[in-house]
């Protein structure tokens, strides 16, 4: 890029107190090297060991926190405060894509496919839930990401278990009706819903966890993702409507499923989303013909356009 000085100077925000700190380190710093590549003056900024009302000696702030702290409106919230550009979505879009369950209700009343759920506490009787939803289910913290803190139940006597570990996470968890079939993931950059990606995780793997995101090697991604160009429009556009519709804006990521029976639902939306190796944005947008720098570059951009 020409004129890398338009950005002034650029906060990348990584690390943090969530439980994907590592995860964020890891993103944060593949960004980081790839703006001072692009020759912008850019510094790693991590709210964990620096005071926030630091922020006030940069231009704009390339987001790269992913949980709470940095992916639930509070960092946005500061940022509005010091009247200080940032990537990504907004506060209030960023609190609602935090919460599966708000998430899940803007979804179903803006008519969007979502699997059917319940809130569960060490109190819920399995049999209730089970009744409600079947089996297998899932159970996931409402304000985890990264897969963190998730259970497959396949058998009633595993259910209090699962809901121990998601609550050691989060106050509130919830329990999904289990969807059996292709799992999709879709990055929005710009407006634009990129190709779809087919995630395969090897067959030892009950979903796509934690370890198969970031530690693995043998998940297969496929772009393309297998779909008819038809089914893929359809996906692509669910999408974009599923990220306006919590209010997203810049980049993100959705995930879905497809059933044994063809239809697409929508699991949930992520904010900011990783970009570390492993990272599902990168590979979508190298698939449109966006190198790793590129993508930084357009991500960043964005804070020119809220600025003007």
């Amino acid at each position: 890029m020409s004129n890398a000085s338009k950005f002034g100077k650029v906060a990348v925000l990584l690390g943090g107190r969530s439980a994907e700190r590592d995860v964020s380190l890891d993103s944060g710093n593949s960004v980081l090297a790839s703006l001072l590549r692009s020759g912008v003056e850019a510094e790693a900024f991590d709210p964990k060991v620096r005071s926030v009302t630091e922020l006030v000696n940069y231009d704009r702030a390339f987001i790269v926190l992913h949980g709470r702290g940095g992916e639930d409106g509070q960092i946005q919230g500061v940022l509005e405060w010091l009247n200080l550009p940032y990537t990504g979505t907004g506060v209030q879009g960023s609190a609602i894509g935090m919460d599966k369950v708000k998430t899940k209700q803007i979804w179903q009343g803006s008519d969007l496919p979502t699997a059917p759920y319940r809130i569960v506490t060490k109190d819920t009787l399995a049999k209730d839930v089970i009744d409600a939803l079947g089996l297998p289910l899932i159970i996931k913290p409402v304000h985890e990401g990264s897969s963190i803190g998730m259970s497959k139940v396949e058998k009633a006597e595993d259910f209090a278990l699962a809901i121990e570990k998601a609550t050691a996470l989060d106050d509130v968890v919830m329990a999904e009706k289990w969807i059996t079939g292709k799992e999709y993931t879709i990055v929005v950059l710009n407006g634009q819903a990129l190709p779809v990606i087919r995630l395969q995780p090897p067959e030892d793997v009950a979903f796509y966890d934690y370890d198969a995101k970031y530690q693995r090697n043998d998940v297969q991604y496929g772009i393309p993702s297998g779909l008819s160009s038809e089914d893929e429009e359809v996906l692509q556009s669910l999408t974009l409507r599923a990220f306006q519709a919590v209010g997203a804006s810049g980049w993100g990521r959705i995930d879905a499923m497809r059933d044994e029976h063809g239809n697409f639902w929508l699991l949930e939306v992520n904010t900011v989303p990783g970009m570390t190796s492993h990272s599902l944005v990168p590979k979508a947008a190298q698939a449109v013909g966006y190198s790793f720098d590129a993508l930084c570059l357009a991500i960043l951009e964005q804070t020119l356009k809220v600025a003007d």
